[in-house]
Order: structure tokens, then sequence, then C-alpha cells
């Protein structure tokens, strides 16, 4: 049986299309994308939290309460909190210059610059303290270089190539929340990558309610749940004495 010209546009217009939705921005230039993800890194200055972290403590894989907070400059604070009662297990703080870590459980301490090092004795992953602070905000650190723009039809794609190496982000381009990030090294192999999402309005920023952070160099994770928004703070004025933490006397030296 032939089919009408009528009969055949009622079935072409059930059919599915296969194209991929219009770009909402279709004249957003990479270096206007690149512009606006440093913008927003910049209006994020410091946060509180009350997270679920599934994490490395020492040797030890575990999963339960941290508080955190953080502000630019090299200020972190942690306190992992026993799952049996709330305890302290283990704190750790960074002033800016120096940190101190002192586990509970194993009656040790430790002491040294704050840096990328710091934030590895406690989750095992070398990130540097303010990059740490902006992995918690949902503004991952971005490399210098040349950076390209394109769309995959759900979310923009930004590639920056440049000394450090390669770094792919996607985000939205609507809200610019920033979905995936990594970094391939100078000699191409994976250095870390994040993955965000529940997105969610705190003190007016936008900021991811779950994170996966992956070091490819330490082959380690840390997956937070970043708390409810009535748990949390974003810009918060931070005094300079919660980012001291003085250890017990007579404890030794963590190994």
């Amino acid at each position: 049986m032939r089919l009408s010209v009528a009969a055949w546009l009622v079935l072409l217009a059930g059919c599915p299309s296969s194209s991929h939705p219009s770009h909402p921005d279709p004249k957003l230039t990479a270096q206007e994308a690149l512009a606006k993800l440093t913008a927003q890194r910049a209006a994020r200055t410091s946060f509180v939290a009350d997270t679920t972290m599934d994490y490395w403590l020492g040797d030890q894989r575990a999963k339960g309460e941290v508080l955190v907070m953080g502000a630019v400059g090299a200020k972190l604070r942690f306190a992992a909190l026993s799952p049996a009662g709330g305890s302290t297990m283990a704190e750790m703080a960074c002033d800016g210059t120096n940190f101190v870590y002192v586990d509970y459980q194993n009656n040790c301490q430790m002491a040294g610059p704050c840096d990328g090092r710091s934030i590895a004795q406690f989750f095992h992953i070398d990130l540097q303290p303010d990059d740490f602070i902006h992995l918690a905000v949902g503004t991952p650190p971005v490399i210098e270089g040349a950076p390209k723009l394109s769309w995959d039809g759900e979310h923009e794609k930004l590639e920056i190539s440049g000394g450090q190496g390669t770094q792919r982000i996607t985000f939205s381009p609507d809200t610019f929340d920033v979905a995936t990030s990594e970094l391939d090294g100078a000699d191409g192999k994976l250095m870390w990558s994040v993955e965000n999402r529940d997105f969610a309005a705190v003190d007016g920023q936008r900021v991811p309610g779950k994170t996966r952070f992956k070091s490819a160099a330490n082959k380690q994770d840390l997956l937070v749940d970043w708390g409810s928004s009535s748990n949390r703070k974003v810009n918060s004025e931070l005094p300079a004495a919660k980012f001291q933490l003085q250890a017990p006397a007579g404890l030794h030296n963590c190994k």
C-alpha cells in the first residue's frame, strides 16, 4: 500500500530527532568561558561544611563525618569524627604557613610546611591547600594555556593545553557548574580528575552537593557528600584562630 505525502509527514513528525539540542549561547568563545570560570573561582574565598566522606585515614579506608573549613591563603581545618560516638579520631590545621596533624587513635602527631603534602597526610591525595578549598566550592584548579571550546549537545567542553599538560573541563552552559575536570600531565598521564553533581545555591553561590576526586599518581580517591545547604557556609569571615591547632604534649611522630 502506498502512503500519501500527508501520511509520510505524519510519520516523520513522530520520529525522534537524532540531532543535539541547539546551543544556548553559540557566540560564547573559549576565552570568555575561561574568564567566567576564573571569575567564579575568585568569587569563592572560604567555606564551612559538615560532610560525610569516604576517604583514606592513614593506611585505613574510612567513612564518616568530617568537619571541614577553609579559606584562601592555605588555611584549612579538618576533624574526622568517630562513627561510634562523634569523638575526634584525627584532625589537621593549616594556618597559611605550617600544618599540624594529630592522630588521636595512634597517639601521634606531625608538623611541617603547609603544602600539597599536608593534604596528603590526611587524605592521601596530593593537592595544594587552596586547590582543595576550590574543590569544595566547585571551582577546581585551572592551568594556564591555550583554550578550545566545543559543545557536545549537553555540556560545554573546554580544553586547555599548556606547559603543565592538558586539562579538560565540562560545565553547564547556563550556570557554568563544573561537572567534570581532569588533568593530564606533560607526559600525557592522568594526574587527577574531579566529578561534581547535585549543585545547589549556598550563600548566593552554586556549589556541588557531591564530589568525587581521584588522584591517579597515588591511586587514591575521595568521595564527599558536602552535606545540606543549611550546614554549609560560603564566603564567611573565618578568624585566624580557627586554623590553629596545638598537639597534646608527649605524642610521638606519626610514621
